[in-house]
């Protein structure tokens, strides 16, 4: 109830004026790395106290233009002005002295300094030659707090921050350097929904006091909740945007991939075994989950439903391996194993694709093809030497069927863009033939492009026997997903809810505890 009641009592967007109080203005950028045009005449206008989103799929040219705006890269064509003022920015220094700051997903903040300490990191308060005047400090950092709304001890180490309050530890940093244009990008990315309320609301604070924001996520819930103009990017060039009131959800989505989602996505039929390919009974781990019951058929798609802290993760991770259950029994067709390592969880041919795949997912500095074939090669020998005969059709299947855009199959995956990463994840797994594939928040900052994409790969699973395990914060992608959805609350099942059962309110209502 209390999600919907914020959602009824969102300020209505801004209507936009195009003629006045442009501030920031970039036109005709052309950025190149080596043969890939990243943007080729990219253009964006925001106003002065303007929530202004930039949407595209992952390889858009987004992450390119934000760089040079932020003084990271410089364009090879085109100009930036600021204020109606020419901007060449030569270091992301120049650009926060013209008044532009960037905070991205991954917060840059020491965590075992203070909050006044990392407000104004690398900037002293002297009161005299050598003496930082910690007082003036932390009052400073208060009041750069109190602009946002929120009312914590700038004394406490930032560890001990939620992660929306280390967003806007992040945000309060920038707002003393007199920023003009805020820039967050995917800032929503690892935030609850009560954490993401606390942040728009501190943006839209923000707005009135004449803040413009350029506001970067593949939720489009969110843009649509917050932004007062869209601008769209595909394959380097502005293709469209205009007032958030007037562009409507599907012409958002055919700019920005071209063609019409619903074309994208395949049919949701599926054919289940009759016996179980994973069957749990009384799972239980202290401080996670307690007593789980789950039946998972071949070919079937089942989702885990829930709030943060239900025990989502930890029971996919316990299922791998990664942890040590203190009660309950784990069958895979009918045979009772043993799960105390993911080496024991990869030989009963169970597979997870994890929530951050940048960390636990993939090794960023190897190339596309060692990490597609990591999975299917690991019972090799450590010293053994790659094999390229064998490894070459597992590599080009796995391209070909994911439809993974890579230059090369020997560049670096940290080079792909998030969608593309999250294809090699699923990739490697698939490669090795599961018969159990879990995944926790497969589509996370990805475009609707890469999840239309993420979600064929699935229902293609399934239909080939596999059973799969899906689970997201997401309920609209369980309710596209999944044959039935398990509702945890707590650490136990509180739901178990068919495809024709399950609906938005129903997952909510029983993920918030009720009965």
């Amino acid at each position: 109830m209390g999600r919907v009641a914020r959602a009824a009592a969102r300020p209505a967007p801004t209507v936009i004026d195009v003629t006045e109080n442009v501030l920031l203005e970039a036109a005709g950028l052309h950025k190149r790395y080596g043969g890939v045009h990243a943007l080729s005449g990219a253009e964006l206008t925001v106003r002065a106290g303007e929530v202004h989103a930039l949407v595209g799929e992952n390889g858009s040219g987004k992450s390119t233009l934000l760089r040079i705006l932020s003084g990271q890269v410089r364009p090879e064509a085109g100009t930036v002005t600021v204020g109606g003022e020419p901007a060449e920015f030569r270091s992301p220094a120049e650009a926060l002295r013209r008044g532009i700051a960037t905070v991205t997903q991954e917060t840059t903040l020491a965590p075992d300094l203070s909050v006044a300490e990392n407000v104004f990191l690398g900037r002293r308060m002297a009161r005299r030659a050598g003496v930082i005047d910690w007082a003036a400090t932390r009052r400073q950092a208060g009041a750069a707090l109190a602009r946002l709304g929120l009312s914590i001890d700038p004394s406490v180490p930032v560890r001990r921050l939620r992660p929306d309050q280390r967003q806007m530890v992040e945000i309060a940093r920038a707002l003393t350097f007199d920023a003009r244009v805020l820039i967050l990008d995917e800032p929503t990315s690892s935030l609850t929904d009560d954490e993401v309320a606390s942040l728009f609301a501190a943006v839209r604070g923000l707005r009135d006091h004449g803040v413009a924001t350029i506001f970067v996520s593949h939720r489009l819930k969110e843009v649509y909740e917050v932004a007062d103009a869209i601008t769209v990017l595909r394959d380097g060039r502005t293709v469209g945007g205009g007032s958030a009131v007037e562009l409507d959800r599907p012409r958002l989505i055919r700019l920005m991939v071209g063609r019409e989602l619903a074309d994208a996505l395949p049919s949701a039929t599926t054919e289940t075994g009759d016996s179980a390919a994973l069957r749990v009974r009384g799972l239980s781990l202290t401080g996670a989950f307690d007593g789980i019951d789950l039946d998972l058929a071949p070919g079937e798609i089942v989702g885990l439903a829930g709030l943060l802290g239900a025990g989502r993760s930890e029971l996919l991770e316990t299922l791998f391996g990664l942890r040590r259950p203190e009660a309950g029994t784990v069958e895979m067709d009918g045979r009772p194993v043993r799960l105390r390592t993911p080496r024991d969880a990869i030989a009963a041919r169970i597979a997870l694709v994890p929530a951050d795949r940048k960390l636990q997912g993939l090794v960023l500095r190897m190339s596309v093809r060692e990490n597609l074939v990591m999975a299917a090669t690991s019972r090799a020998g450590r010293l053994a030497p790659p094999r390229a005969r064998r490894e070459l059709p597992i590599v080009s299947s796995a391209i070909a069927d994911m439809r993974i855009r890579a230059h090369s199959s020997r560049a670096p995956v940290g080079t792909l863009s998030g969608g593309n990463q999250q294809k090699v994840v699923l990739g490697k797994w698939l490669s090795v033939k599961p018969r159990v594939l879990m995944l926790d928040e497969p589509t996370r900052g990805v475009d609707v492009g890469a999840k239309a994409e993420i979600y064929r790969l699935l229902f293609d699973a399934a239909k080939n026997g596999v059973a799969v395990l899906v689970s997201s914060s997401e309920n609209p992608e369980l309710l596209t997903l999944c044959d039935r959805v398990l509702v945890l609350f707590r650490g136990r099942v509180a739901a178990t809810l068919t495809r024709d059962d399950a609906t938005e309110a129903r997952i909510a209502h029983f993920a918030g505890g009720h009965a």
